[in-house]
């Protein structure tokens, strides 16, 4: 009977059985599920902020063509009130000043 004694199995002292373990995979595929249903939203809503920025981009690259379209008007219209004919034409126009010898017509309505 010793010899029966010696040769018995040692028992595990943890033994996991089929349940647990289906358990612990059914938690943790609900978990990758869960990040990326999280992922996969916070995606799209970085995509729509893109897309708004993008054009808002776009819409600001316009203002800055017009505005440097307007100080090129703005630089020619400077560099045009410094001549002599800009001179004249108000002269002209707003004192009624003429040269020496000139002939003004005027029109009648």
């Amino acid at each position: 009977m010793s010899g029966r004694t010696a040769k018995r199995r040692k028992k595990p002292k943890f033994r996991r059985n089929g349940n647990e373990n289906r358990l612990g995979m059914t938690a943790a595929m609900i978990a990758i599920v869960i990040m990326t249903l999280v992922v996969g939203v916070n995606s799209i809503s970085l995509k729509q902020k893109e897309e708004k920025y993008a054009a808002r981009e776009e819409e600001l690259l316009e203002l800055i063509a017009d505005e440097e379209a307007r100080t090129q008007e703005l630089e020619e219209l400077a560099t045009y009130t410094k001549t002599k004919k800009y001179a004249e034409e108000v002269a002209k126009e707003k004192l009624g000043l003429v040269y020496e010898n000139e002939i003004i017509f005027q029109e009648v309505d």
